[in-house]
């Protein structure tokens, strides 16, 4: 099975909230869309679920217009970000609703019950009800009601995003094993750059309520079409600013003077927009295509083995993102350290012309 967005567009009164968007998700594919908040995920997915109409265009299961069909007719499970449960269900009760809905017989019930809640490690949980559990039980038992429908489209939106840190990361690995192997298409929307890295699969970038960009998530991280593109998939931000390319020097208005290397030497000379990711400035050189500047430090941050820093360079606040201790003074001038090689180029319409990583 597989679906569809042809040409759509969703609107409420004047403003448009999805324009106009063509997809094509494969069977058995995990997809992800990515951007920030209000930048349309979560209308797109109510619209593959059948819980909004488009506007106009078409989607398509298996090559068959659904546009008229209920969401309750569709083989479609959706977990939100803010688990929903029966309080007065208990976990087993919870999960089995939606096949008690579907006539299922009580035999099957239980198998389809168990099974799923073994893959969720949720049988010890079984008997107890939501108010129970920890807030990782409860989205576990919301998710296990979605997997237990065997459902031909699952939508995840942002079903880890109010979970602490080590439940997180626990599901974020558990969840690609969990689809491994179904003919399911799933579709998982997030705000987090490296959460869609970590889940792999296919990528779409959106930004107010555009797809920019969709294709396998590491060949959309790391060439993307556009300066938007490259900014949505950029955690810290991607740093950004205008240049010159001369012979082989680049320009920095106000800044600095580097050395063309990589994809930048074949680039005619003229104006473009540099794009550089923050694990790409470091304290540290990082071979030959590294290039010097000079930046008074704004913000020093520690994470873990990490060093996060946020530097002044002439007008404009650039960020350093670097593996290791490293010590800064707020205020003091930081050298630090540019892989031009790794930078991205766009032309005066933030096209991508050259580059990548």
């Amino acid at each position: 099975m597989t679906l569809e967005l042809k040409n759509i567009t969703k609107r409420v009164g004047a403003d448009v909230h999805i324009h106009e968007t063509n997809l094509f998700l494969e069977e058995g594919s995990f997809n992800i869309l990515l951007g920030t908040t209000l930048s349309g995920k979560t209308t797109l997915m109510q619209l593959m679920a059948g819980i909004e109409r488009p506007t106009s265009g078409d989607i398509l299961f298996g090559g068959v217009t659904v546009n008229h069909v209920p969401v309750q007719k569709r083989n479609v499970a959706m977990v939100y970000q803010q688990f929903i449960n029966y309080p007065n269900f208990n976990v087993f009760d919870n999960i089995a609703s939606p096949l008690r809905v579907a006539r299922l017989t009580e035999s099957e019930i239980n198998k389809r019950v168990r099974e799923t809640a073994d893959m969720l490690k949720l049988t010890p949980m079984l008997k107890r009800r939501p108010s129970e559990l920890s807030g990782g039980q409860q989205q576990r038992t919301a998710m296990a009601r979605a997997l237990v429908k065997d459902s031909d489209l699952i939508l995840l939106d942002e079903p880890l995003a109010n979970l602490d840190y080590k439940l997180r990361e626990e599901l974020r690995d558990e969840l690609p094993k969990l689809f491994a192997g179904r003919d399911r298409i799933v579709v998982y929307a997030t705000t987090e750059p490296t959460e869609a890295l970590l889940f792999g699969g296919y990528t779409a970038t959106l930004h107010e309520g555009r797809v920019t960009q969709f294709g396998p998530t590491s060949q959309t991280y790391r060439q993307p079409h556009d300066l938007i593109t490259a900014q949505v998939f950029s955690d810290p931000p991607i740093n950004t600013a205008k240049i010159v390319k001369r012979g082989n020097e680049l320009t920095i208005a106000n800044a600095a003077n580097m050395p063309a290397a990589g994809a930048a030497l074949g680039l005619s000379d003229g104006e473009y927009t540099i794009g550089i990711r923050p694990h790409h400035i470091t304290p540290q050189t990082q071979g030959d295509d590294a290039a010097s500047v000079e930046g008074k430090v704004l913000v020093a941050e520690l994470s873990g083995s990490e060093s996060v820093v946020h530097f002044d360079l002439n007008g404009r606040t650039w960020v350093s993102q670097s593996h290791g201790i490293h010590p800064f003074e707020l205020g003091s001038m930081a050298k630090l350290y540019v892989d031009v090689g790794k930078s991205f180029f766009f032309d005066a319409d933030d096209r991508f012309v050259a580059g990548g990583e």
